[in-house]
């Protein structure tokens, strides 16, 4: 018995040396350290050293799920998580490390429905039912949780967000050329920022639908008094004419299997001479699915599209007037967040526990990086049903 437990305890140290050799070469590729020092190489969280010792054999088996998963149990930790990321998508070791979770969790994704109706509140439910409050002390004033616009001006510090959404928001109106009276739907109105804006500002009447019981209570408080309504509804469910449509980060939760429903929705809703924006993140390939880490913690059912799955769902319904990729503005977003979640996250931490902190940090630092590395996009689309005569003219 005690050969056997010695050889199992070298067998294991072993397979533990060879993994790390493994990851390592290929985290040089993005010249990323275990062990290292410097604010993107990976090291032991306090206390954890055993645990670091198992993690390459952790991601090599579970790629990317694993990796975050580690890092949420405390195995490990690096200065700037937006840095390491920032790396490791430019030198593309996503695509080296594809174990079988991450494409059972592809196949999935390509072959079942996972938008489907059935379950198109799960994402309310898991993620945008936090609380309010957690996301009032996240967001900027007006609670906009989409890409902000900075217009090319260097961000400094989370102050600065509510112009750089504010900015945003008056583009998006400026876009769709609103004038008073307009009726206005919103697909996926989160708690009425837009609504309110344009509401405010333009004189438009807004309609919005969101799948989030706490979205639509406090959206209502904040729109007293305008000629805003807010609707608990699934988009599938609408049929009534407006001028203009606006979506806002809501067609990252469609899914390729229903991105043809949705636009035929949205053409079905628009007026023949109207204009529909679309804002989304996007992916550079017509993959399936998101990433497996965000799909089980942040977004589930989630898939970022690409402009040719757009494109052809839009194909039978639209002319496509104008296309802006503003991504880059999402890492200087997703960074103001981070600093104002951790600002204010002494308020939450014993109603979310600490394991929900690290969750939320590497989902924020993650995505800034991705957006950094130019592996993922934001756009934003204008259509027409039957093409705006004499031209679109974009404004900026």
């Amino acid at each position: 018995m005690e050969l056997l437990d010695k050889g199992s305890a070298a067998g294991r140290a072993e397979g533990n040396a060879g993994s790390r050799d493994a990851l390592q070469r290929l985290l040089e590729l993005a010249d990323v350290r275990l062990g290292g020092d410097r604010p993107w190489d990976m090291r032991p969280a306090p206390g954890a050293t055993a645990q670091f010792e198992q993690l390459p054999q952790r991601v090599l088996a579970e790629g990317s799920l694993g990796l975050g998963e580690a890092y949420m149990d405390g195995w490990w930790v690096a200065d700037r998580l937006d840095q390491l990321f920032e790396r490791l998508l430019k030198a593309r070791l996503d695509q080296r490390v594809t174990p079988w979770p991450v494409l059972w969790h592809g196949l999935k994704a390509k072959l079942l429905n996972l938008q489907n109706p059935r379950r198109a509140f799960q994402v309310g439910e898991r993620h945008y039912d936090l609380g309010n409050d957690f996301y009032q002390a996240m967001l900027d004033q007006r609670m906009t949780y989409t890409c902000a616009y900075w217009a090319g001006k260097p961000p400094a510090v989370a102050e600065q967000l509510d112009a750089a959404q504010e900015a945003k928001l008056d583009l998006v109106c400026r876009k769709l050329g609103l004038k008073p009276g307009m009726r206005v739907l919103d697909i996926g109105c989160g708690w009425g920022s837009f609504m309110k804006f344009a509401a405010e500002r333009y004189g438009v009447r807004c309609v919005g639908v969101t799948v989030s019981a706490e979205q639509v209570a406090l959206g209502r408080q904040l729109c007293e008094g305008l000629p805003v309504e807010f609707r608990l509804q699934d988009y599938r469910e609408l049929n009534e004419r407006f001028d203009r449509i606006v979506s806002l980060g809501m067609f990252e939760h469609v899914g390729h299997k229903n991105a043809a429903t949705y636009m035929s929705v949205a053409r079905r809703c628009l007026a023949e001479d109207g204009l529909f924006l679309l804002h989304t993140i996007g992916r550079n390939d017509s993959g399936h699915g998101t990433d497996p880490w965000i799909h089980r913690y942040v977004f589930p059912n989630g898939e970022l599209p690409s402009i040719a799955r757009i494109g052809r769902s839009a194909e039978p319904h639209f002319v496509v007037e104008d296309l802006h990729n503003f991504g880059a503005d999402y890492d200087h977003t997703l960074m103001c967040w981070c600093q104002r979640f951790e600002a204010a996250w002494p308020r939450f931490a014993e109603r979310l526990g600490e394991r929900f902190h690290r969750m939320w940090r590497y989902y924020l630092l993650s995505c800034a990086g991705a957006f950094r590395a130019r592996d993922i996009q934001l756009w934003q689309w204008v259509l027409s049903p039957r093409g705006v005569p004499g031209g679109y003219k974009r404004v900026s």
